[in-house]
């Protein structure tokens, strides 16, 4: 179901330089190219905008050297904001708003608690809930505008440690897209009014855990992946209308894992992973090819580097938690046999690497895996070499959100608000740990010289002093 509000206005036309001199169109195509170049040079630096969970390319990697490295409930703070309700949404950063999505209850909620536990199973709520969009300046903290997008009583349980709101918006600057599971996906202008919603045929998930993978852009196209226990889907939609463009139904049970368009040197391709099978799709939705072998729920998203698309799943209950690295140009069936040997799109693969919640990521030459339980791992990014194995970062600690890095380090923020800070490269080394004293989940977004941590009840902008 859709509805509009309020109509679009014009585009611009584009200039004609068809009938431009020579003389100005060797200028011209001079400007663009210095304006390319400065582009290039500023954004990797400067990183203005985080638009989607994991930053552009899901990478989680920004080259900013004014970032900072220490901070605490108060030191190197520029400002803190409370956002009411429960939401493990990452923040998505756009200019100068950052965006947060939350759902709120009318009556008591059980609070989450940090480690490992079933926790599902719940029965479902019987109080109104509302479903939330917040902004807030990005200089000063203050709340901007808040839009309520949906209000009722949830139609689903949730695991006690998801919430209603733990899909990560995403936004092109024009619009924000707020997708909320089994509620509904919400398109905002960057003013916070709703332009339309579409609404999904509600669906049981594994155990009443709810709903979690976030919605991708790419071109004109907005892409959602639903797999639960009645009947998962992959839909591409218009992100001007919201129409449904095409759908594809998928044979998968429960999985969150956000999906990934993967820009490779021979074609574009809309990854998705799951329980029974990788799946790669063209951007029509037709299957280009398929692997088996993961583990038995997949939460981590995929993401590219070196040419090779990296994927893993790592249930910590099961025994085959696999990494891969594929190259592009696969088709059909590439699963690994059982005699282990590789397809010849697999560049590497290694049985027992992968983790559960946390995604991995890629810095400089070194592929790096936080473990749910506290083990950090590193391998050879193009190679799959184990560079160190196994390391304890702390007894007793667990670990949700994913991985990031800048200057020379990597980040690992805990369930309970701690992130340790460790040092790239070939030695397993923690350097120190910035507390922030209160469950967090979320996945930070790195953002103008930046860090903004979402933790149970508040929004951190932290900036480095010096």
């Amino acid at each position: 179901m859709r509805y509009w509000m309020i109509e679009h206005a014009d585009r611009p036309r584009e200039d004609n330089f068809g009938h431009s001199s020579k003389r100005y169109r060797v200028i011209f195509t001079f400007v663009l190219l210095a304006l390319a170049w400065l582009s290039l040079t500023t954004s990797s630096v400067a990183n203005e905008n985080w638009p989607q969970f994991r930053g552009s390319g899901a990478l989680g990697v920004v080259d900013d050297p004014s970032l900072p490295m220490s901070w605490s409930t108060t030191d190197n703070v520029e400002w803190v904001a409370d956002v009411p309700g429960l939401g493990w949404s990452s923040p998505i950063v756009w200019d100068d708003l950052v965006i947060v999505t939350t759902v709120a209850s009318d009556g008591s909620v059980e609070d989450p608690r940090a480690g490992f536990y079933f926790g599902g199973e719940r029965p479902t709520p019987t109080d109104q809930h509302r479903w939330m969009v917040f902004a807030f300046d990005i200089n000063t903290g203050k709340l901007m505008w808040q839009q309520e997008v949906h209000r009722g009583i949830p139609a689903a349980p949730r695991h006690l440690k998801n919430t209603y709101a733990s899909e990560t918006p995403v936004t092109d600057g024009q619009y924000i897209y707020a997708y909320f599971g089994n509620v509904g996906l919400f398109c905002l202008d960057m003013a916070g009014r709703v332009l339309w919603s579409e609404t999904f045929d509600l669906a049981e998930t594994r155990s009443g855990w709810g709903t979690a993978a976030s919605p991708i852009l790419h071109g004109e196209r907005l892409y959602l992946v639903n797999d639960n226990d009645d009947q998962s889907f992959l839909v591409a939609l218009s992100k001007e209308t919201g129409a449904e463009l095409w759908r594809v139904d998928r044979d998968e049970g429960s999985n969150w894992s956000t999906p990934y368009i993967w820009e490779n040197d021979l074609r574009t391709e809309l990854v998705t992973t799951g329980t029974d099978k990788v799946r790669s799709y063209d951007l029509e939705g037709n299957l280009l090819w398929e692997l088996t072998g993961m583990s038995s729920i997949t939460i981590t998203t995929p993401f590219s580097r070196f040419g090779f698309l990296y994927l893993g799943s790592g249930y910590i209950g099961d025994q085959q938690r696999p990494v891969f690295a594929i190259k592009p140009g696969a088709s059909g069936d590439i699963s690994v046999p059982e005699d282990g040997s590789l397809d010849e799109y697999i560049a590497w693969y290694l049985p027992q690497a992968a983790s559960y919640n946390p995604s991995p990521l890629i810095y400089g030459d070194h592929y790096y895996t936080l473990l749910d339980r506290g083990f950090f791992t590193c391998h050879n990014a193009r190679t799959g070499e184990e560079v160190y194995g196994r390391q304890r970062i702390r007894p007793g600690v667990a670990f949700t959100a994913s991985l990031w890095a800048y200057r020379d380090h990597i980040f690992a923020l805990s369930e309970d608000g701690d992130t340790y800070v460790i040092k790239a490269g070939e030695e397993f080394e923690v350097i120190a740990v910035n507390s922030l004293n209160e469950m967090s989940m979320a996945t930070p977004a790195i953002a103008h010289s930046s860090l903004f941590v979402r933790t149970a009840s508040k929004l951190y902008r932290i900036s480095a002093s010096d």
